[in-house]
């Protein structure tokens, strides 16, 4: 029998390692900046077009390479940062694999200029799929430049995977966060299809935390800092009060690398346990300094993920030194019970000293006197006694007996009720009986048995039909605010709601001012909240920047849908019985009454028959 295992071809062994590596442009772009830090820059460039899919480009002004280095470079397992297998525990650099070049040149069009501080000339490699196209002597500026064009250029399969510009450009953005943020001294630019996005001078660690967030988030920061043998703690958490409702703003940092752990996530979530709102994510940027024998990094290929020795410890002492920090600036839960305003003192008698009340007694005050003066500051009129004052009693005994039972006339007070969910309370129509159960299921009859409906899930399908009417024929309520609602958001979130901004004023809202760090709304959709706001645009940017469901959908069908799910009615919520019978006769009068918005089934039905059998 012939041999069937065989070596496979250096190329294709670099498109399989290009697979773990580079995944989509945000892979490159972090490969490239961790070389770019490796090289001792304190200026670095990254310059992308198309979100990475036709350019990433990486300049520095580092100690460059020799012609022998950066023809090595691209070689497979080529590194200069290990020598034996014992130096993996002794990791101060990031790349330290020698796969990502060699992976990034299998897949792509790669150009590199190098060129050393005592050399005068550099060097340009270019290499496509692997193969070495050109070497030469250039003119260069001291430190490294690297352009990948073409991504994925002889893997069209990869190439369409990859999602919208939209989507690959906010993983590139976060990719440029995390390394940014760990390393604030040095100074970082951000270059998108020629203009910048960003430009991160050297500063401290909070200082680059506000430079990249906005400077509303300064005000957000509580610092923490815990020095111990085992582990080292700085940085900063958001105060419970700016928590958002994802997960958008949370950075660990163990020695200067971007980790990612579910368990430590976890230790800073319960911190804050009785301090935030049910669905909403801390922020926190803290950075971890522990011994690199006590930590394993080369686990995964992007190195994002790392075993610790000793978790348990970690666990504590980071809960504790958050947890302590957050008590030491006075945030904690407090009770807030209801104030009376009238018992406020008045504004005028703010400052004013209190008196003893006095009283006079008029000790000479007869009251069966006909007209009698009170004689002291304040006088009182008594009217004269009528002389028929018996006769007003008279039948009253006999009219108690009569109208002892008689409660034609007994009004009794209705309890308070709540805002309804529709505007028009007419418009119910009271056909089918219905019942909700546990505050999350609406039953009702039908002529072969029994509907049984998810009241969240029915009110996004309702909600959807409706915004998506309102964008399609560009008609829509708004209810104007009484003082313009001020939001703080990132630049890049301003792009989005830039983006969707004609879309959204569609669906009622009107926008009187769009700044860099902010928006002013003046005007909102009928039926929305103004404390909603907020929690609207945060969960519609988030589902953009993820593309949720896909980028085959249009950005109108993208915002009903983020809208609805935002503004439906939630599970728990009680409903009367005209707002359950208004919502299962608008629920089938909808197109697609079957399903929600995210293709999930809104109700059931179970017959007589399914019944009968529940009881044999």
């Amino acid at each position: 029998m012939a041999d069937i295992i065989q070596l496979l071809p250096d190329h294709v062994a670099n498109q399989i390692a290009a697979g773990e590596v580079v995944q989509r442009p945000a892979s490159v772009v972090k490969e490239l900046l961790e070389n770019a830090i490796d090289a001792e820059g304190d200026s670095i460039k990254l310059i992308i077009k198309d979100a990475g899919k036709t350019l990433v480009q990486v300049i520095d002004n580092g100690k460059g390479m020799s012609t022998t280095d950066a023809r090595l470079s691209f070689e497979r397992h080529a590194t200069s940062k290990i020598r034996t297998a014992e130096d993996l525990f002794q990791l101060h650099t990031k790349g330290f694999r020698g796969e990502a070049l060699a992976s990034i040149a299998a897949i792509a069009h790669v150009e590199l200029k190098t060129k050393q501080e005592h050399d005068d000339v550099g060097n340009v490699i270019e290499i496509e799929g692997s193969k070495v196209v050109a070497q030469q002597v250039v003119v260069t500026p001291k430190g490294t430049s690297v352009s990948v064009k073409n991504l994925f250029f002889n893997i069209p399969a990869r190439r369409n995977f990859l999602k919208s510009d939209a989507v690959e450009l906010r993983h590139v953005i976060d990719e440029f966060h995390r390394v940014a943020l760990a390393h604030p001294n040095i100074s970082f630019a951000l270059y998108n299809n020629g203009s910048e996005t960003f430009n991160l001078p050297v500063s401290n660690f909070r200082q680059r935390i506000v430079n990249i967030f906005g400077n509303k988030t300064n005000e957000k920061l509580v610092p923490v800092d815990e020095n111990t043998e085992v582990l080292k703690i700085s940085g900063f958490v958001g105060k419970p009060e700016f928590a958002k409702k994802t997960r958008g703003e949370q950075y660990f940092f163990v020695n200067n690398r971007f980790i990612k752990s579910a368990y430590l996530n976890h230790a800073v979530s319960s911190a804050f346990d009785g301090l935030l709102k049910n669905g909403t994510h801390p922020s926190y940027f803290l950075n971890l300094e522990v011994n690199p024998q006590t930590i394993d990094i080369n686990i995964h290929p992007t190195k994002t993920e790392i075993k610790f020795d000793d978790e348990h410890t970690l666990y504590a002492l980071l809960r504790s030194a958050v947890k302590h920090s957050l008590g030491q600036f006075n945030i904690a839960p407090v009770l807030d019970f209801d104030r009376d305003p009238n018992l406020d003192t008045p504004y005028s008698y703010k400052n004013t000293d209190t008196q003893v009340p006095k009283i006079e007694v008029d000790r000479s005050f007869n009251p069966f006197k006909s007209d009698s003066k009170f004689s002291g500051k304040q006088t009182t009129v008594f009217k004269p006694t009528p002389s028929n004052w018996d006769s007003l009693y008279v039948g009253l005994e006999s009219k108690g007996n009569e109208s002892q039972h008689d409660f034609s006339e007994v009004h009794f007070e209705s309890e308070e009720q709540t805002a309804s969910m529709f505007e028009n309370e007419n418009e119910v129509q009271q056909v089918n009986t219905t019942y909700q159960i546990h505050n999350k299921y609406i039953v009702s009859t039908i002529k072969s048995g029994m509907l049984v409906i998810d009241q969240h899930r029915a009110h996004q399908r309702i909600l959807y039909e409706d915004f998506l009417k309102n964008m399609t024929i560009k008609e829509a309520t708004s209810q104007q605010l009484l003082f313009p609602l001020q939001l703080h958001f990132s630049k890049q979130d301003i792009d989005i709601i830039n983006q969707l901004k004609d879309d959204l004023e569609h669906t009622g809202f009107v926008f009187s001012n769009v700044k860099e760090e902010f928006i002013d709304i003046t005007g909102v959709p009928v039926g929305v909240p103004e404390s909603e706001v907020s929690i609207i645009l945060e969960q519609l940017i988030s589902d953009v920047e993820n593309e949720v469901p896909d980028s085959n959908f249009s950005a109108t069908d993208l915002l009903a849908k983020s809208m609805a799910k935002s503004l439906a009615i939630k599970t728990g919520q009680s409903l009367q019985k005209d707002e359950q019978e208004h919502l299962v006769n608008k629920l089938f009068a909808c197109k697609e009454p079957n399903v929600s918005p995210t293709n999930r089934t809104t109700f059931i039905t179970m017959s007589v028959d399914e019944l009968d059998k529940k009881f044999i």
